[in-house]
């Protein structure tokens, strides 16, 4: 699959809400479900994916999104934490995972992080989810500590990748 080549990043717009929150709602339940449950993607979808959660994000331009033949296939959304950038979310459909997007959209937020002047990008994957876990140490991340987050939930893992500093 040679899609990346055809992708469009840009940030969303209000128009994209339903597209945005529609990634959420496809990659949850398969990427989840085999890890913490039915219901965590539960939880998950109510809290984090509803137009109530995604609009702000939008509205601050925080979120980015990865179109491909007029379809939003990926979105990342990010904001301050600590005095370093989080990654909050990086999601790519699960027919367009392998083809290079989430490379894409990661890239791009390492490029924002340092173009906003952080020295840090910071983010968090449910242990188990090995894959999240092999694409983010294949850009350098490494783990600074575990959350524990109970109630039969994996820990959450949280990793970070030092940027370099800017000159000129």
């Amino acid at each position: 699959m040679k899609v990346a080549s055809g992708v469009l990043l840009r940030a969303a717009t209000g128009d994209d809400l339903q597209g945005v929150i529609t990634v959420g709602q496809q990659t949850w339940p398969v990427t989840y479900g085999p890890i913490a449950g039915d219901d965590y993607v539960a939880m998950g979808l109510a809290k984090w994916w509803t137009a109530d959660a995604t609009v702000p994000g939008i509205r601050a331009g925080r979120v980015t999104v990865a179109e491909y033949d007029g379809e939003i296939i990926g979105m990342t959304s990010v904001g301050p934490l600590d005095g370093h950038l989080a990654l909050w979310k990086l999601y790519v459909l699960p027919e367009f995972q392998g083809s290079g997007v989430g490379g894409m959209l990661l890239r791009a937020a390492i490029a924002r992080a340092k173009a906003d002047g952080y020295d840090e990008l910071v983010l968090s994957y449910l242990d188990g989810n090995d894959g999240a876990r092999g694409f983010y140490e294949h850009y350098g991340f490494t783990e600074t500590g575990r959350e524990h987050t109970g109630g039969g939930v994996p820990d959450s893992v949280w990793l970070h990748l030092k940027l370099e500093e800017n000159h000129g």
